[in-house]
């Protein structure tokens, strides 16, 4: 609906970014209790695809960025939920989760926001249709 709306806007005049969020999980799989996110991490990639051949003749690009494990909320609950499924103690599943990761730390969430800042602005003006991993390594690293 939010890009339809966008699409709206856009006239033959038009320049801009439209930037989405994905996750690794929509490259990944994932594990079988999270198989509707994975599913729907990867309708948002195909979307920016989609929506980056449909805006690129008004020079608006569109690129998603696919956090890994981040440092929030989400993970704590994601943690508590996952570990009552599979008998794992609180903080169990964080840290198998983060064990994998090359650079050695958890993602934080402005790493995330520090690559959306670039997709926003002028450097990212010629890069349309990317799914741009921010996680640490983690997908090469597996």
């Amino acid at each position: 609906m939010t890009t339809r709306r966008f699409f709206s806007f856009a006239t033959p005049s038009s320049v801009g970014s439209a930037t989405k969020t994905a996750s690794i999980a929509s490259y990944r799989g994932g594990n079988p209790l999270m198989t509707p996110y994975s599913a729907t991490k990867a309708g948002v990639v195909s979307l920016t695809r989609s929506a980056a051949q449909a805006l690129a003749a008004q020079r608006i690009t569109s690129n998603c960025v696919c956090p890994g494990a981040v440092e929030t909320a989400m993970w704590e609950q994601i943690d508590r939920e996952w570990g009552v499924l599979e008998g794992l103690e609180q903080g169990e599943a964080w840290k198998r989760r983060i064990r994998g990761i090359p650079l050695g730390r958890p993602e934080r969430p402005e790493d995330v926001a520090n690559v959306v800042a670039f997709l926003a602005g002028p450097d990212s003006d010629y890069m349309t249709g990317q799914a741009l991993n921010v996680d640490g390594g983690l997908v090469m690293g597996n």
